[in-house]
């Protein structure tokens, strides 16, 4: 709770915090909807924002709001569990590379280093059309969390190898702690900040890249997220169609959900600076 009072002091972190919490609750509200959101035509089509229908209707006969809340969940599930992954592997690939070194150290970052120098993007292009039929959220959050580890284990790897050279290290090792032990009783306390400001990173790279695919027709649009409602609402031309709240809806909230976790993460970031901290200290 320190923490987060401390954080929340930050008007950029509290700014996106609340964003990101308005969002998330647009997707608890998901159990209360009206209408099933794999359903067309259950309203009328190509309404304007009223009362009944506060975002409108599309050419689908869907309810945008209803839709938008089911869009929300989704992509923020699929933010979370690709992210999930891909820390995963990079917190393990980063702590093994950098507390055994030697080969298995040049072994894991020549790995890493392929997937930083491959052009990603086309290979996950190439890869969601070769199981295009199959890609649904949780299948593209593995995909996507398997390919996103690369960067963030070198920073891992890099704060265990300032680590392994401190004191505290050299006196277990020689008190006979066991490697396991020291690993996540002190390691994990020191690199654990850092997976969280990757986390939110990823998230929002992982949002970006499901939009990007839903645009471009990989994955399983009938599946509501903000991507495939941006992708149904160019392929009925609401654009020209004059249907501009169909359009705002996943635009706006998309935008939204890149400033929040943007702001979060640098409010986050300045927060665990070590020549903020002692700013801080030395302010009290």
């Amino acid at each position: 709770m320190k923490v987060l009072r401390e954080l929340c002091k930050d008007g950029r972190f509290s700014l996106g915090a609340a964003v990101f919490l308005v969002l998330a609750a647009l997707a608890l509200l998901t159990p209360f909807s009206p209408y099933d959101p794999l359903e067309w035509r259950v309203v009328p089509r190509d309404m304007p924002p009223s009362r009944e229908h506060l975002l409108g209707t599309d050419s689908k006969g869907q309810d945008v709001f209803w839709q938008m809340t089911f869009a929300v969940r989704n992509s923020l599930a699929l933010a979370v569990s690709a992210a999930a992954v891909s820390r995963v592997i990079a917190v393990t690939v980063g702590l093994v590379a950098g507390y055994r070194g030697g080969i298995i150290d040049r072994v894991l970052m020549f790995i890493s280093d392929g997937f930083l120098v491959m052009p990603l993007f086309l290979i996950i292009v190439m890869l969601a059309m070769l199981v295009r039929e199959y890609m649904n959220t949780v299948n593209l959050a593995i995909l996507l969390g398997a390919l996103g580890w690369a960067w963030d284990a070198r920073l891992v790897r890099s704060q265990v190898l300032s680590l392994r050279e401190r004191e505290f290290t050299y006196t277990a090792i020689l008190s006979g702690t066991p490697t396991r032990r020291l690993i996540f009783n002190e390691y994990f306390l020191f690199i654990m900040p850092l997976v969280f400001t990757t986390l939110i990173n990823n998230m929002a790279w992982v949002v970006g890249m499901e939009i990007t695919l839903s645009l471009i027709g990989l994955t399983n649009l009938a599946i509501p997220t903000l991507g495939a409602m941006l992708r149904w609402a160019v392929t009925y031309q609401a654009m020209l169609l004059g249907l501009w709240w169909w359009l705002l809806a996943p635009i706006g909230v998309s935008v939204a959900l890149f400033v929040a976790l943007y702001l979060v993460s640098l409010g986050t970031s300045e927060y665990l600076d070590p020549r903020a901290r002692i700013q801080r200290v030395g302010t009290r």
